[in-house]
């Protein structure tokens, strides 16, 4: 026998008047939804609609923009960071290259800190800092005197996959040009480089040009015994710069090309494929990473081939450097090379295959603070821009609009048409996902009806 509180008709009666709105509610929508009224939330106009897609407009237009200056930002870093910033490894990498007699190799960076720390003690911090004037002259030369080519010439200064065969030969006879001319002086720029400071006297600002200019006098009879002639360095060199020219563009472009695929995936995936990706902020990202990657991948490839050039022009000058094996002292360049395979050969015989990459180390340290500096200045710009424009945002417009989940913020400032809204009201409601048990007719969940009617 089921024994039980029974409701009198009053008390029933009672109960269903207090639970009709909720029941009236429940009849029309789904069971997991609830309405949360907002009658303060005036219903938008169509002005008001414009208006707000007009703001959405500006946000847009105004994110692109920030974006782009964060590319150009940093883009401005990288190239600093290689020009400039990059110096004192070239250094390191160029003074390992040249020792011949050295017995550490400085494969990994790790043994390069200490030596690092000594030269800076015994010489001052600007001891990685010297030849960097003449390296930046060399390289305007070298502009230059490919811009003063292409201008007397129909020699095109830069190709692009759509060029022709015939442009690019004339691309790459212009270069060979360029690059033979500026040899003299690059071997001049490469003793600046090299030389220790304690031990030899710190050159001028032009003495690259007069050291290149006598180089380029003496084409065939240079001054001292082993020094080799200018016209045996320019076939390697011209060599060396030019495949190392070519093997970078082919590189980027395949990076390029890799990365503009990945990203049209991505956001194909996402459904949000932008019409033109070419004028795409995005595409700045991938051509920083392309040259990057360019960069890296050419050292790397030929990093042995720089090491034998390098000898070859210091050989003969009678350039004293600093002895990287300890960092305290300094020893002089003695070499006897007859040429680019003699040099080959004796590096192998003397030094082993891993004498062709001395200083390897420098160059991974190199790149890791390029990659540092690119992902840091990244990340300042970014949340730099971020601050400002939250910033602006609270001074102009303090107040919000109350929407929905995703699905009705599509038409925003719409209030939908919804089957159970009372009569008058006239706000936009806000829908959110609760977890409700289920009801039955009066508003009674199945244990109430099954604890107030039992059977």
């Amino acid at each position: 026998m089921y024994l039980a509180h029974q409701l009198s008709q009053e008390q029933r009666e009672e109960w269903e008047k207090k639970h009709e709105a909720d029941t009236q509610l429940d009849r029309g929508r789904p069971r997991n939804l609830r309405l949360q009224m907002q009658p303060q939330t005036p219903v938008l106009s169509r002005q008001q609609l414009l208006q707000e897609v007009a703001l959405a407009e500006v946000e847009l237009q105004d994110e692109l923009a920030v974006k782009k200056y964060v590319g150009i930002g940093v883009g401005w870093a990288s190239l600093i960071t290689e020009h400039l910033l990059s110096h004192p490894f070239v250094v390191l990498r160029r003074q390992c290259q040249v020792h011949n007699n050295s017995i550490r190799y400085h494969l990994v960076p790790l043994t390069l800190i200490p030596v690092i720390l000594r030269l800076h003690q015994r010489q001052g911090i600007t001891t990685l800092w010297k030849g960097i004037g003449s390296v930046l002259l060399i390289r305007g030369v070298n502009l230059a005197i490919e811009d003063i080519i292409s201008k007397f010439t129909p020699w095109p200064k830069e190709i692009t996959v759509n060029s022709s065969l015939r442009s690019v030969g004339q691309h790459i006879m212009l270069k060979c040009i360029s690059f033979a001319l500026v040899t003299p002086f690059y071997s001049a720029s490469l003793v600046e480089t090299v030389q220790s400071e304690i031990a030899s006297e710190r050159p001028g600002v032009f003495d690259v040009f007069k050291e290149g200019a006598c180089r380029l006098l003496s084409w065939g009879s240079p001054q001292n015994g082993r020094m080799l002639p200018v016209w045996a360095l320019v076939l390697p060199t011209v060599t060396y710069c030019v495949l190392k020219y070519l093997f970078g563009l082919v590189v980027q472009g395949a990076t390029s090309r890799i990365l503009e695929v990945t990203q049209k995936k991505e956001q194909k995936r996402r459904g949000a494929f932008p019409k033109d990706l070419t004028n795409q902020p995005p595409n700045q990202d991938i051509e920083l990473a392309s040259c990057l990657v360019r960069d890296v991948a050419s050292d790397i490839v030929f990093y042995p081939f720089e090491t034998i050039l390098h000898r070859l022009h210091l050989q003969g000058t009678r350039t004293i450097i600093d002895n990287l094996d300890s960092g305290y002292e300094v020893i002089p360049i003695l070499t006897s090379y007859l040429g680019t395979k003699d040099c080959l050969e004796t590096v192998q015989h003397e030094e082993g295959m891993s004498g062709l990459y001395k200083g390897f180390g420098a160059l991974l340290l190199q790149y890791a603070a390029h990659f540092a500096v690119v992902k840091v200045t990244k990340l300042v710009l970014t949340e730099l821009t971020t601050l400002l424009r939250s910033s602006k945002g609270k001074q102009e417009d303090g107040s919000t609009v109350l929407l929905g989940p995703p699905s009705v913020q599509i038409n925003r400032g719409v209030p939908p048409s919804y089957p159970g809204t009372p009569a008058g009201f006239s706000g936009t409601p806000q829908y959110v996902e609760t977890p409700r048990t289920p009801r039955t007719l009066y508003g009674l969940s199945n244990d109430e009806v099954t604890y107030f009617y039992p059977e």
